[in-house]
């Protein structure tokens, strides 16, 4: 094991706490490497295939199995040095309820979720205790004991405070045979990129339909799609956010786009349908919660917390808070998954005033503590 116990005692065990499509596959890769891992589940039956089969991957090149450690979180006990939390956002506090009492006193959460789950993570055990970690490589859960690798993509972890040490670096090299991962000083850029990001994912479940066809569907679409992300970029720049790019999102493009930049709306809009062509994984997870799971998406746990930074910032946010109840709708069975939703949403942006989606042009200047720090936007 790379990492040392603090006490110099017995080498850390590896604790995911949610062994779903990316804790499963996170946990099945350390295993395979070497390391001593325990997978947390709330699946009876996924737990059960666990301890009798290992943990199956599946890729395009094949499969392979991890033998692995695994219980259900009542079973939870001792004392956890390093958690990796991968539980679907709503069920953070949940998580934290069992997590906290078995957390050693100098014992480390490292968020491997979308959303903004650092802030929640980081007012229950200290900011000095909590690490992010952008995850945009895909996986999913296909049944007990199964997950299928969905293709790679950005792997970024970072301390809340931005500092570079000695911790980072060893979480780093213990990560590595994970997917290829780098350090940031603004992991907190990173995350809310991707959950601003994210709002563009979640449209695009709104019909049963290939990513890249939706975003690929007409121009009226892209724009609304361009509309929906700027209102996560203002909110990220009232809050003192520095957006960070990765893979298919880039905010300089965006910012453009919406600004009526025909060529930077072609180049955001191309950015997304490269990057899901060429992935085994062409749907998102939350298109998978709605078509085959059929179970609530992350909606709430993900967007509740902007919404209410929205609210204290006096930050518009109309089409965020339509796609949000076209997906309950979607959720409780109300309507169908078709493209009239999404002319929901473009009927509402073409009537939404610029300065309301778009916010400051230019984010405002940013210090070194503020962009990485624990204070800003909490």
């Amino acid at each position: 094991m790379i990492l040392a116990s603090p006490r110099g005692g017995p080498p850390i065990q590896v604790t995911v706490y949610g062994a779903g499509a990316i804790g499963g596959y996170t946990g099945a890769a350390l295993a395979r490497a070497g390391h001593e891992v325990l997978l947390v589940d709330l699946a009876e039956a996924h737990v059960a295939e666990l301890k009798e089969s290992g943990l199956t991957i599946e890729t395009p090149e094949g499969r392979w199995t991890a033998r692995v450690h695994a219980i259900t979180p009542q079973e939870l006990g001792g004392q956890h040095d390093l958690v990796l939390l991968a539980v679907k956002s709503q069920h953070t506090a949940d998580a934290l309820k069992t997590l906290v009492p078995h957390l050693a006193p100098r014992g480390i959460i490292v968020s491997l979720q979308n959303g903004l789950n650092e802030e929640l993570i980081a007012r229950q055990i200290g900011a000095w205790r909590t690490l992010g970690c952008l995850v945009n490589w895909g996986a999913d859960w296909l049944a007990p004991g199964r997950v299928r690798y969905g293709g790679p993509g950005a792997f970024v972890l970072g301390e809340l405070d931005g500092a570079i040490g000695p911790r980072v670096k060893e979480l780093g090299r213990l990560l590595a045979p994970v997917a290829e991962l780098r350090l940031s000083d603004n992991v907190r850029g990173y995350k809310w990129a991707k959950h601003v990001y994210g709002a563009l994912l979640f449209a695009t479940a709104l019909v049963d339909a290939h990513v890249y066809e939706v975003v690929e569907r007409s121009r009226p679409v892209q724009r609304m799609l361009v509309a929906l992300v700027a209102e996560g970029m203002a909110l990220a720049a009232a809050a003192r956010v520095r957006l960070e790019a990765f893979d298919e999102y880039d905010p300089e493009l965006y910012r453009a786009a919406h600004g009526g930049d025909t060529a930077a709306l072609d180049a955001a809009m191309a950015a997304v349908a490269h990057h899901y062509r060429t992935r085994t994984k062409t749907k998102t997870g939350i298109w998978r919660d709605l078509a085959v799971r059929k179970r609530k998406t992350e909606a709430d746990g993900l967007f509740r917390v902007a919404l209410e930074k929205a609210a204290q910032l006096r930050v518009p946010m109309p089409l965020t808070r339509r796609m949000i109840e076209l997906i309950h709708d979607l959720e409780e069975g109300r309507r169908p998954m078709a493209w009239e939703n999404l002319d929901e949403l473009v009927a509402l942006s073409s009537g939404t005033p610029r300065s309301h989606a778009d916010g400051p042009r230019r984010p405002p200047p940013l210090s070194g503590s503020t962009a990485g720090g624990t204070q800003a936007g909490t």
